[in-house]
């Protein structure tokens, strides 16, 4: 098989805590797939070739990180399908990334153990090594140090990128955090998040500490039970119960930004 979807994630809650050593916040994330997914092929080619996006950064890395740990040359072909949209705090890059490090991992002849493989993941961004785990996950230290959780999949999800709001970096965000003096109250705002996952309800999780959206409150009004910011956004969900309401949210909030129904993923 030299093809596999590689799925966006939400950030079902983010709190941020203070600049750890290594230059990272610490934090802690719950961290779900979903259905909107890229597609990534791997073929055997003369150098390492990326197609199909080019603004792709991560998945050459990535590649070539893999190489250079293995001592295999990095003779790889990679198509990249996309279909999650960049820089919206859904993690597209990071999912093509694991996706393809998955697929090339599989051709060589000495391939990496699965810890080797999340370290290298770890160090190409916090996101990745999510990616290359299954089910949802509790995120924590950098985002890293990954555990895995049982949380309700039986709902829908719109998702809103609203057409006038564009990411700034992420490293940006972080500095605004860090001007504002976000950190203060992370150890409340923790336990808070683990109380939550605690009683299966995604509802009483704590609102993203990086992001926030007005399209959150017409998310809810129109019948969501959460509604907030994915990573450090823009890009906005609701959670439903019922597929017949995120059709309608969806439709309504379509005068915002594109709009996508969407549900769990493993």
């Amino acid at each position: 098989m030299n093809e596999l979807v590689a799925p966006a994630k939400l950030n079902l809650a983010l709190v941020v805590g203070s600049l750890r050593e290594d230059g990272r916040h610490e934090v802690v994330t719950v961290l779900q797939r979903i259905t909107l997914a890229d597609s990534i092929r791997i073929e055997p080619a003369p150098e390492l070739e990326v197609q199909g996006f080019p603004e792709d950064t991560l998945v050459r890395r990535a590649l070539e990180s893999l190489a250079r740990q293995t001592g295999e040359p990095p003779c790889w072909r990679v198509t990249i399908e996309k279909r999650i949209p960049v820089a919206a705090g859904l993690g597209g890059g990071s999912s093509d990334a694991a996706a393809a490090l998955r697929l090339a991992n599989r051709t060589l002849g000495a391939p990496l153990e699965e810890e080797s493989l999340h370290e290298l993941a770890a160090a190409l961004g916090a996101d990745v090594p999510f990616f290359l785990s299954s089910g949802p996950q509790l995120g924590e230290a950098d985002g890293t140090r990954l555990s895995p959780i049982d949380l309700p999949q039986d709902y829908w999800i719109v998702l809103v990128l609203p057409h006038d709001e564009r990411k700034v970096s992420t490293g940006a965000v972080y500095e605004h955090f860090d001007r504002r003096g976000g950190a203060s109250g992370f150890e409340e705002r923790r336990d808070l998040l683990r109380s939550g996952l605690l009683l299966g309800d995604l509802a009483a999780l704590p609102r993203n500490d990086l992001a926030s959206s007005p399209l959150s409150a017409e998310l809810l009004a129109q019948g969501a039970f959460r509604a907030d910011v994915t990573g450090a956004g823009p890009a906005v969900y609701g959670l439903f119960a019922e597929e017949g309401e995120a059709i309608v949210a969806q439709a309504s909030l379509g005068r915002h930004g594109a709009a996508w129904v969407a549900g769990p993923a493993w």
